[in-house]
């Protein structure tokens, strides 16, 4: 996606529960040091980082993260099409095993998201169908606004029936909550009218090409740029970074220090690691505030 020079875009990557909390932490923290990023531009938000970008362009980043850091303890909660079962840890070591052999059955990307998208509609047939409305649900708590905010929020995800890519924004008819909804729904497709999708992540891992054309970008992976895909895919940061910056992009990136590492546990659907998750990235935020170049 092109766009005149001198803008600013902000991209916000998946990493489950905790990363979203980190993620917000992190914004609240630039922000304390004299950071605003919330007035990029563009702002893309991809399966956690989609929930990211809808709240810090309905509510203020401190706010947002006083109610992160002051919420009662939770059980972690699992998207829809997973039988209602928390994403605890018997729950995710067998998404992962699940994923990971259709990762190495692929032949490259896009069989990948093919196979991913059929995976998922085969679980998805042995479901009665009410997770989605429970995850629907929770998504939309989250949100301090179910509308569309007015300046450019994309969000990646996959077609489950096509493998294809698909972003969403407000010129897209679909309600920003049923966007997110999609875009954080793991390895189960969520519905959009007649229409399946799975999560954005499967597109590319942080989906920072998609500020192509834009002169200042931001990237917070909650990942660290990490990715489970072969390398010669492109999937991981590292090749997106190379695409924006030969394209006169400049480029800075935000990844999880040790103490952020460490407050995110072994689960980052863990609700529990929410708060110290969240205080880990404040401080993370903070310190780099006055290292950051990405100003208006």
């Amino acid at each position: 996606m092109a766009s005149p020079r001198g803008e600013r875009a902000l991209v916000l990557g998946g990493g489950g529960s905790a990363g979203n909390a980190w993620l917000i932490g992190v914004i609240a923290g630039l922000l304390e040091g004299g950071l605003d990023v919330t007035g990029a531009d563009l702002i893309i938000g991809t399966s956690a980082g989609a929930t990211t970008a809808a709240q810090i362009t309905a509510a203020s980043p401190t706010e947002l993260l006083a109610a992160t850091l002051g919420a009662a303890p939770q059980r972690p909660t699992a998207p829809a099409g997973s039988g209602g079962r928390p994403a605890g840890a018997a729950v995710v070591p067998d998404h992962l095993e699940r994923t990971g052999r259709i990762i190495a059955a692929a032949r490259d990307a896009a069989d990948m998201r093919r196979r991913m998208g059929a995976a998922a509609l085969e679980l998805d047939a042995g479901s009665d169908g009410s997770g989605q409305a429970r995850w629907r649900a929770i998504v939309a708590a989250r949100l301090p606004s179910q509308a569309w905010p007015d300046r450019t929020l994309l969000i990646p995800v996959v077609d489950a029936r096509t493998g294809q890519p698909v972003v969403f924004d407000r010129h897209s008819g679909v309600e920003l909550v049923d966007a997110i909804a999609a875009s954080t729904s793991s390895g189960a497709p969520y519905g959009i009218g007649d229409d399946r999708y799975i999560d954005g992540g499967y597109r590319r891992n942080e989906n920072a090409d998609l500020a192509r054309g834009y002169e200042q970008v931001l990237v917070l992976s909650p990942l660290g740029g990490r990715t489970r895909h072969p390398l010669e895919w492109g999937m991981q940061l590292a090749a997106q970074v190379a695409e924006l910056r030969a394209g006169g992009s400049t480029v800075e990136t935000i990844l999880p220090d040790a103490e952020s590492l460490g407050a995110f546990g072994a689960n980052l659907m863990d609700l529990s690691v929410r708060a110290p998750a969240a205080g880990a990235g404040y401080a993370q935020g903070k310190r780099l505030a006055g290292q950051i170049g990405f100003r208006p």
